[in-house]
């Protein structure tokens, strides 16, 4: 079941689709975190400012110097060690849809330890964009019912994985991290 929502999920990735999908916090919205055409459909449908950043998601941490140019050595600490999924706002962002980096060309990058987006990230071979399943403004689902029909209809695959649990799941904690080591908490 596993290797099929994969599947299908990385044939509608491959094909510039964006998919609803389960990860390791909350549902998110997601595409080819490279194809900025798809990247685009999700601030379409999301009604969301393209000012506001959405991160991506990589399989694991040996990964983040192939999107960030000067990766502190403090980050891998911080992600082998962190309790919670943890997205860390970098800047030097580089081989990146444009239209994902921010003004200060900084991007925010969290390794999933979820098993339906470390295989489809593994098998797609890039990072995935993930953003919670809501328009702007509201509140971010939950669970899988909690998410709006519009988001759902507006989607072009959803992922058939833990759509009945009721777990409730929170946001990842975000924090920015500067090339000298420095930090600070963005949410918490």
């Amino acid at each position: 079941m596993l290797k099929d929502e994969v599947n299908k999920a990385l044939k509608v990735l491959q094909d510039g689709g964006i998919i609803l999908y389960p990860t390791d916090t909350i549902w998110g919205i997601g595409c080819d975190a490279t194809n900025t055409e798809a990247v685009q459909k999700i601030f379409a449908l999301k009604q969301r400012e393209e000012s506001k950043s959405m991160i991506v998601l990589i399989d694991n941490d040996n990964k983040l110097q192939s999107y960030i140019t000067e990766v502190p050595e403090i980050a891998y600490q911080l992600i082998e060690f962190a309790e919670n999924p943890l997205t860390l706002v970098m800047p030097g962002a580089r081989n990146l849809s444009p239209a994902l980096i921010a003004d200060d060309g900084s991007v925010g990058i969290r390794v999933s330890n979820h098993p339906f987006c470390q295989q489809l990230i593994q098998r797609l071979r890039k990072p995935i964009v993930s953003t919670s399943a809501n328009i702007s403004g509201q509140p971010s689902p939950e669970y899988f019912a909690k998410i709006d029909h519009d988001i759902i209809d507006g989607v072009d695959y959803v992922v058939d994985i833990d759509q009945h649990s009721m777990e409730k799941k929170s946001p990842s904690t975000i924090m920015r991290l500067d090339p000298n080591g420095s930090f600070e908490f963005i949410r918490r």
